[in-house]
C-alpha cells in the first residue's frame, strides 16, 4: 500500500514541488531585487551625506568667520558655479570675464556697502556685459543672455548671502537657512523614495514627486523651527515664517537648476563633488533660499 501510494502520487508531488519551487524562486528573486534596491538607496543616501560633510564643515567655518573671509569663500564657490553654467552653454559663447567681474563687484558691494550699492552694481552690469561682448570673437545675444543668467541667478543670490550675514544675528540665520535647505532636500529625497507616486514635473525632473515635495517642505519648516529653539533671540513665529519661506522657494531652485541642465542636455553640472555632481547641483536650492531668507529676516530686523 505504501509503495502504491508513493507510485501514484509521486508525479503530482514532483509537479507540486516544481511549481512551488518555481514560485518560490520568483518570489526569492523579487525579494532579493527589493533588498538590493533598498540597499542601493541606503548606500546612495550615505554616500550623498559623506560627500556633503566636507562642504558642510567648510560652509560652517565661513559663516562663523563672517566678514571678508565669508565673502572670499562665497566668491570661490560663485566662480565655480559660474564656470559650470558657462561650460554647459559654451556653444552660446558666454562672456566669462563679465560674469566673474560682476560676481566680484556684487559681493564687494554687499560686503562694504548695502542693498543700495548692490542695486547700483546690478544696474551697471548690463552695459558692462554688452561692452565686453563686443570684444568677443563671436558676439551674440545668446552669449549676453547666458552671461546675465549666471549673474542674476548665481551672483546676485550670493550677494544676498553676504547681505544676510551682515545683518544682526546674520550668522545664525544663514545657518538656519542652510539647515532648512539641507534637511528639506534630504526629506524630499527620502520621502520620494518611500512614498512617491505622483510626478511633480516629469518633463523637467522625472524623479521628483508631489509626495517627496510635501515631505521635504515639512522637514524644512520643522528643521528651521527646531534650530530656532537653540537661538533665544529668534521667536518661534519668526522661525516658522523663515522655515516656510525656505520650504517654498528651495524646491523651486532645485527645479530651476534641473530645467537649466535639461535644456543643456547634461546630467550633472560638474564633478566638484565626484559622482554627486558639481557646485551648482549642491547649491541650487540655496541660491533661492538665501534670497528669501534675507528679505524675511531684514523685515524682522
Amino acid at each position: 500500500m505504501a509503495g502504491t501510494r508513493i507510485h501514484r502520487t509521486g508525479p503530482n508531488a514532483r509537479e507540486g514541488f516544481a511549481a512551488r519551487a518555481g514560485t518560490g524562486g520568483r518570489g526569492n528573486r523579487r525579494v532579493r531585487a527589493t533588498r538590493r534596491a533598498s540597499g542601493h538607496e541606503r548606500s546612495d543616501l550615505a554616500s550623498r551625506v559623506i560627500a556633503a560633510l566636507p562642504a558642510i564643515a567648510l560652509a560652517l567655518f565661513l559663516v562663523i568667520e563672517g566678514g571678508s573671509i565669508f565673502a572670499l569663500g562665497v566668491l570661490v564657490f560663485g566662480c565655480i558655479c559660474l564656470h559650470e553654467l558657462y561650460a554647459m552653454y559654451e556653444r552660446a559663447h558666454p562672456v566669462r570675464l563679465a560674469g566673474f567681474l560682476s560676481l566680484a563687484g556684487l559681493l564687494a558691494a554687499a560686503l562694504y556697502g548695502g542693498p543700495a550699492q548692490v542695486l547700483l552694481v546690478t544696474v551697471i552690469v548690463l552695459p558692462v556685459v554688452f561692452g565686453l561682448t563686443l570684444t568677443q570673437r563671436h558676439p551674440s545675444v545668446a552669449g549676453v543672455s547666458v552671461t546675465l543668467l549666471g549673474i542674476y541667478w548665481i551672483s546676485l543670490a550670493l550677494a544676498h548671502a553676504v547681505l544676510l550675514r551682515g545683518l544682526s544675528h546674520g550668522q545664525g540665520i544663514v545657518i538656519d537657512v542652510l539647515v532648512g535647505t539641507f534637511i528639506g532636500d534630504t526629506g524630499a529625497y527620502l520621502g520620494g523614495r518611500l512614498f512617491g507616486k505622483r510626478p511633480l514635473a516629469s518633463t523637467i525632473s522625472p524623479n521628483k514627486t508631489v509626495e517627496g515635495l510635501a515631505i521635504g517642505m515639512l522637514c524644512a519648516v520643522v528643521a528651521v523651527w527646531f534650530a530656532g529653539r537653540y537661538q533665544d533671540w529668534l521667536p518661534g513665529t519668526h522661525a516658522l515664517v523663515l522655515g516656510l519661506g525656505v520650504a517654498v522657494v528651495a524646491p523651486i531652485g532645485d527645479l530651476f537648476e534641473s530645467f537649466v541642465k535639461r535644456e543643456a542636455k547634461v546630467k550633472d553640472t560638474g564633478r566638484v563633488f565626484g559622482a554627486h555632481g558639481g557646485a551648482l547641483d549642491r547649491l541650487d536650492a540655496v541660491l533661492f533660499a538665501v534670497v528669501v531668507g534675507y528679505y524675511i529676516w531684514a523685515a524682522y530686523s
